[in-house]
């Protein structure tokens, strides 16, 4: 197996799938016979999903492809066949192997696929210390051929999908089994196999994400935005944005951009003329679509001070890092050893630093560390902060010393 750390400088072969592009499956008929020979097929279970993010509202898998040993691949069009369950169920012994598995399982989860055993190539890689973990750089470093390239950002919604954008899906499965074959290989070499599988099945286990609080607040741009009136702005303009790409089943950026949604915030215009002189409302705007946000906006104009929302969300953990000088040297301090003693130990173990522990914990461990700083009391921390067993084993010593000696 090649390096982890570069792709060999020889020239390699384009893959081609072994069996040829299989049909969609878009009817409930196919669908059995592919649940039929997926159940009676052999090892793992190699799994991706399209969506098509930038241009419908939501994350929904719009391609799923499957490959097993003994079955061949599958591609299965979920929204002619939303209810994926039986499926999920007949493979549910098999362990699925997933490329970035955190980016798919939700879109899959929501068609009722739930691994209970997985392997994600992305992440093996990451702990074997390769620098760069894109399937088709995974696929070309460590089994030696070439990905075809150039239709991940497509319109997967499209109907009907094109021959070549079926056959760049159908090689996203096509060799991911082979894949984990040898990163599995290369983690055992290392000694990191059984950190890896603890990875995985926290991953496996794990619930879905909570909604988030305020997502109005993650536009980008709304930094710029610094009175209370001008984020009601803000905030009447991304929900009436959001209503509007979930009936049209756009993405929001389609229906407006996040720049104009601070520009508006920022200027306040009080009727349409003077909204349409904003960027991101000109010529392209019609007259029903101005006055919508202009309805918005004046929503904000009128709501009380107490509904305003504040400028500042509250604090959720410690403050950010810079703040930590000024506020407790003594937990800047501490920080900057910890942080230290993890890179050093990440950089001795060929792995990214937040793999190894996450920023976020470590900044947690610093800010209220366990009154007992000694090795178990930490790992005891580091535990009920939801790090892994392995990642305990590894950090819990070196940052014991380092806070004992900040």
């Amino acid at each position: 197996m090649p390096s982890p750390e570069a792709a060999g400088p020889a020239p390699v072969p384009l893959l081609t799938p072994r069996e040829g592009v299989p049909p969609v499956i878009a009817d409930e008929s196919a669908l059995d016979a592919v649940v039929s020979a997926l159940a009676q097929g052999s090892g793992p279970l190699a799994v991706d999903a399209e969506r098509a993010s930038g241009y419908r509202y939501g994350q929904r898998a719009y391609l799923v492809q499957l490959r097993r040993e003994g079955a061949g691949t599958s591609l299965i069009d979920p929204v002619a066949c939303p209810d994926l369950t039986a499926l999920g169920e007949a493979v549910s012994d098999a362990e699925w192997v997933l490329h970035a598995a955190t980016q798919d399982l939700p879109c899959l989860r929501d068609i009722g696929m739930r691994p209970t055993r997985l392997f994600d190539t992305e992440l093996a890689g990451r702990l074997a210390g390769f620098a760069r973990v894109g399937l088709g750089v995974m696929v070309e470093t460590v089994l030696g051929y070439s990905l075809e390239k150039g239709h991940s950002a497509v319109d997967w919604s499209s109907r009907p999908l094109p021959d070549p954008w079926l056959r760049y899906a159908a090689l996203d499965v096509e060799l991911l089994v082979d894949l984990r074959d040898a990163l599995e290989e290369e983690l055992r070499h290392q000694g990191k196999l059984e950190w890896a599988l603890e990875e995985f099945a926290a991953i496996a286990a794990a619930p879905p994400p909570p909604p988030r609080k305020d997502p109005w607040r993650r536009t980008s741009g709304v930094h710029k935005v610094r009175r209370r009136r001008q984020l009601g702005v803000v905030r009447e303009l991304w929900e009436a944005r959001d209503e509007t790409a979930r009936r049209r089943d756009l993405s929001p950026g389609k229906v407006l951009a996040d720049a104009a949604i601070v520009a508006a915030a920022q200027a306040m215009p009080k009727d349409t003329r003077a909204l349409a002189a904003l960027p991101g409302f000109g010529h392209r705007t019609n007259r029903r679509q101005l006055q919508q946000w202009q309805a918005a906006i004046d929503r904000a104009r009128e709501l009380p001070e107490e509904e305003l929302p504040q400028t500042a969300q509250p604090p959720q953990g410690p403050p950010p890092p810079r703040a930590w000088a000024e506020r407790d040297p003594v937990a800047a301090a501490r920080l900057t050893a910890a942080r230290t003693a993890v890179t050093a130990h990440a950089e001795e173990l060929r792995m990214p630093q937040e793999n190894l522990l996450t920023p976020e914990l470590v900044r947690r461990l610093c800010w209220e560390p366990p009154a007992d700083g000694g090795p178990e009391a930490v790992g005891a921390a580091l535990r009920a902060l939801g790090a892994r067993e392995w990642q305990i084993a590894q950090t819990s010593g070196l940052l014991a010393k380092a806070l004992s000696e900040s």
